[in-house]
């Protein structure tokens, strides 16, 4: 049996204003998941927008496949981790994980991405975002602030970090995958007042990976008012449902796609990218996808058995975006 056990304290997380998480696992020497990581960036200076009276306590939990993901809840400080390549080669991407919005599958979907397209040559920014449904006012625009401010910073400091900020994207899983749709469409968005010159650069991503991603509250078999939906509360509007509808809202200007996705999946339906699919075709977006048999949902970038098509999207990925046209 596994002695699993959180431990909360360290000097990085401490000078973020959040604990540093690691599991320790007795008899168990392979690397475990630890959050932040040594290089890494809270992205707001003071309190976030909309901060309610009291911030979220931070409460992390090691859950999903075989216990062993990390996930985040109580995210007071949202914080970009940094992982560099050995071998740079000027592509960056911002990971953003899923959770439904409800909490943020750090490691499978994060710390584990940035592994695979470290090895090829990537640097991966992990975005660990604010939750909507923990106090924050205009809930529904509390992720697309961190992630569009997360893109600033990035470009702000890209020579610090070696990437080219011209071939900066974004990839993203499940509800993380929503949110990476509305940095393509919605980049551009006022949902924040800017608080420094970093604010004044696009949040536009270069090209956007969509993994089994939400794409549209609306359609292709998706219930806006199911548990899933953590994002726009109940009873969402009209209005705000188009408003936060990637699929609706694309069009030329939208940065090239990725989309990945298997055709056993149980959370998100495939037809959720077959949608953006089509959409994508029609309005004349870039668009390359890979739907597999067997994969289901959260597979991320490691949690497919041996042999598994699936286990290709990394590679499919990167030589991809390796050969999109340079700006």
């Amino acid at each position: 049996m596994l002695d699993r056990r959180l431990v909360l304290a360290g000097a990085v997380g401490a000078t973020l204003g959040m604990p540093s998480v690691a599991l320790a696992q007795s008899g168990d020497t392979t690397a475990t998941p630890t959050w932040p990581p040594a290089e890494s960036f809270p992205l707001w200076p003071g309190k976030a927008p909309g901060a309610p009276a009291t911030l979220p306590i931070p409460a992390p939990s090691f859950d999903g496949y075989q216990g062993k993901e990390l996930w985040l809840r109580g995210i007071a400080v949202p914080t970009v981790g940094v992982f560099r390549p050995e071998r740079p080669d000027g592509r960056a991407v911002l990971s953003i994980p899923g959770g439904g919005y409800g909490f943020v599958s750090v490691s499978n979907e994060g710390i584990d991405v940035a592994r695979v397209l470290n090895a090829r040559g990537i640097t991966v920014f992990v975005l660990a975002y604010r939750l909507p449904g923990e106090g924050w006012a205009k809930r529904e625009d509390v992720p697309l602030q961190d992630a569009q401010r997360a893109m600033r910073l990035i470009r702000a400091n890209a020579t610090r970090y070696g990437i080219d900020p011209a071939r900066l994207g974004t990839i993203g899983f499940s509800a993380g995958g929503h949110l990476a749709g509305m940095l393509a469409v919605g980049h551009a968005d006022p949902v924040y007042t800017p608080v420094d010159h970093a604010d004044h650069l696009s949040a536009r991503p270069d090209f956007a990976g969509l993994i089994y991603a939400v794409t549209s509250f609306q359609t292709a078999g998706f219930d806006p008012t199911a548990p899933v939906n953590g994002l726009l509360g109940p009873k969402p509007s009209a209005a705000l449902l188009d408003r936060y509808d990637p699929a609706r809202r694309l069009d030329s200007s939208a940065p090239p796609l990725f989309l990945a996705h298997a055709m056993d999946d149980g959370v998100v339906p495939i037809a959720q990218s077959l949608l953006m699919l089509d959409r994508a075709r029609i309005e004349r977006v870039p668009v390359e996808a890979h739907l597999f048999q067997h994969g289901g949902h959260g597979f991320g970038a490691l949690h497919l058995a041996a042999g598994s098509p699936g286990l290709d999207w990394p590679e499919l990925f990167s030589r991809w975006s390796a050969a999109l046209p340079r700006p």
